[in-house]
Order: structure tokens, then sequence, then C-alpha cells
């Protein structure tokens, strides 16, 4: 071998490639997740009834694969109990199933009440080992279960509740919900008059309200980071007492969006600010997911139908730079950016309208076409 004179000795090659535990066309065997697993449950498993490209199908198999994985390390298992809702409707038609764990279905609003009684029922038999893991979408959880939830963590229960939030009534034809963001057309927020969609300044924050109770975990997550997902539930089913996860799960149907941009959409709320995605632990904010770089709402906003009004026939400016004026204070809120980039200054409550919004600039003709 010949050295050349005058160049640096030579270093390890070292392997960058972001978002990935690849090197090469090898995965790293200390990064293989569960659903890379031949030891996979498959507790969701295929001849369901989901639309193509439902990110709560996608979230759901692998919060339930992870949990019970967490739980058969720990020589135990899983029980589930399921809200009503999308989830419920599109893997149990009667007399058929999609499930591969013990299942329990009862009514729209009280999962986070039967859940409790499935693990006193558990506690009181000595069977500790058996997990119960609650679920369902935003409509069962932000609104119709929202009393029960707060039970559920006031006296610090031991359940995990996951919310799938695809920000709608999906299944019973795309009503607003708490989890509605702002000028978002809806079956009931039409984009009609002067304010065109849903109104500025309600709903609900439930992550945030969950904090509010100061129960051991909270998290946020999406389907645009299905490790990151896989982790917080491991870590969630590791702990004892009232936990909550909010999983972010675009949906084509009800957003007017591409099924193969599911998860880019969940990407794009992430990168532009609108869905921040952290963890906290008795009620104080421990992690967070820092963006790279910041995308423009706008990014996001054009690829659903769901605003198209604020496109055409004109581009609504003012409404954009409301909800952009969201994306930039839950920005500031959990410090998702590097002190380098800088934000525009966050708006007072009363000019943003502040509401449910958790939190390459895209070309107009992207946009999915109307009907």
């Amino acid at each position: 071998m010949t050295t050349v004179s005058g160049a640096r000795p030579s270093a390890p090659t070292k392997f960058y490639q972001v978002g990935s535990f690849a090197v090469g066309n090898r995965l790293l065997p200390e990064a293989g997740s569960v659903q890379s697993s031949r030891e996979r449950a498959n507790t969701l498993t295929s001849g369901h009834r989901a639309c193509q490209g439902c990110g709560e199908a996608l979230g759901a198999r692998y919060v339930l694969d992870a949990a019970d994985a967490a739980a058969r390390q720990a020589g135990g298992s899983v029980v589930t109990v399921n809200a009503t809702g999308c989830l419920e409707v599109f893997s149990s038609p009667y007399p058929e199933s999609a499930w591969r764990l013990p299942w329990l279905h009862s009514l729209f609003g009280n999962a986070p009440a039967v859940a409790t009684g499935v693990a006193a029922g558990l506690r009181a038999l000595g069977r500790e080992e058996t997990r119960v893991v609650a679920q369902g979408g935003d409509g069962g959880t932000v609104d119709i279960g929202f009393g029960c939830l707060s039970g559920m963590f006031e006296r610090n229960d031991d359940v995990l509740y996951v919310c799938y939030d695809n920000e709608a009534y999906m299944n019973t034809g795309v009503q607003r919900s708490g989890a509605t963001p702002p000028a978002a057309r809806t079956a009931t927020t039409q984009a009609v008059g002067q304010a065109p969609g849903n109104v500025f300044g309600q709903g609900k924050d439930v992550p945030r309200i969950a904090m509010a109770h100061e129960i051991p975990y909270v998290a946020t997550a999406t389907v645009a980071d299905l490790r990151d997902l896989e982790r917080k539930v491991t870590h969630a089913m590791g702990l004892r007492g009232a936990r909550y996860i909010h999983v972010f799960v675009p949906c084509p149907l009800g957003w007017g969006s591409k099924s193969s941009h599911t998860v880019r959409l969940a990407r794009l709320a992430v990168e532009s600010g609108l869905f921040p995605v952290f963890e906290a632990v008795h009620g104080e904010v421990s992690a967070v997911s820092p963006i790279r770089r910041q995308v423009p709402v706008e990014d996001y906003l054009v690829l659903q139908r769901r605003y198209a009004h604020l496109f055409k026939p004109t581009k609504d400016v003012v409404t954009i730079s409301r909800i952009q004026a969201l994306a930039d204070r839950n920005i500031r809120r959990y410090g998702l950016l590097s002190h380098s980039q800088e934000v525009a200054p966050v708006l007072p409550d009363s000019a943003t309208g502040a509401s449910s919004t958790l939190g390459a600039r895209a070309d107009l003709n992207d946009a999915p076409k109307e009907d």
C-alpha cells in the first residue's frame, strides 16, 4: 500500500444514514425492531377492512405488537380494551376478528373505565403479570370518553391508554371532533361563509391535559417514525400506573389525501411544528424530538382536500398565517429547533385563536383534486 506524502493518516470509515439503522445493505443486529423479528405477534393480522393507506391500522399494529413483545419478555401477556370507532369497526365485523390477542369492546365512551375494571379484576386474581392496554380514536378519547379517561388518570390506574388521532369522527361520516384543527373542512364544519372550516379557539390538547394529571408517563408519536412509537410503547409497558400515548394517524378518506401520502403527511405535521413529538414524566417534559429544518405549514396543508378552500379560488394568506403561528408557538413551547434556527414571533392567543392543533415547499399542483 502506498502512502501519499502529506496525506492525513487513514481513519475508520464511519457510516451515516439518517433515519435508518442500516450499514450498507445490512441491518445492525442490536437495532432490530419488533416488526423485523420472526417472533412478532401480528396482533392485528391481515384481512381487516381498513381503507388503503389507513394510518390508524399501521399505528395500532405497531403499538400492540410492541406491547405484546414487552409483556412476553417480562413473562406476562396483554389484554386490550377498544373503544368504538374506525379501529373497532374495520377489525371486528361480526363474526370475524383481525385480533390475535384477548380483545374487548364495550361502548364508545367507556374504554378507560372498562380497562380500569379489567386491571382491577386481574389484580384481584393475582394476575398482575397480565397488562392492560386501552385504545380509541380521538372521538372516543378527546370527546365522548374524556370523563372516563380523566378519572383513570386521577386514580392512576394501571392502564396504558393509546389514542389514535385522525382529527375527526371518521367512522360516522367525518364529523368534527375536539381534535379537529382550525380551518379544516368536515361534514359539520363546511367550507362556507366568511370563516370556512373549523373555527379557531376550540378543542382540547389532551397530551397536555394528561400532563396536568401528573401521571407517570405521557408521550406523543406519529406513524412517520414507527421505531420511535415502538420505543415509547415498550418504555410505557415497563412502568406501572396510568400512562398515555397520543399517536398522530392521517386518514386519507377524511382528509382527502392520497393513500400514498399517509407517512409523508405525518412527517410534515412534525417538521412544520403542528404536531410536537415529546415525552413527559409526572407532568414535566423530559424529552422532545427536535426538528432539523422547519417546513412551512403550507407544505402540509396543500396536500389535503380538507384545506382546499385555503388555496382556491385565491390563497387565504391570513388563515394560513394564523395556522403558521400555532406551529411556531408549539416549536417555542417545546424547544423543537436549535438556537441557530429562528422562528417568527409568537402571536398571543387572541390573534392565533389557539385551539386543539398539537400542536421542500409543495407545489399547488401536487394537491389532490376535488371530485
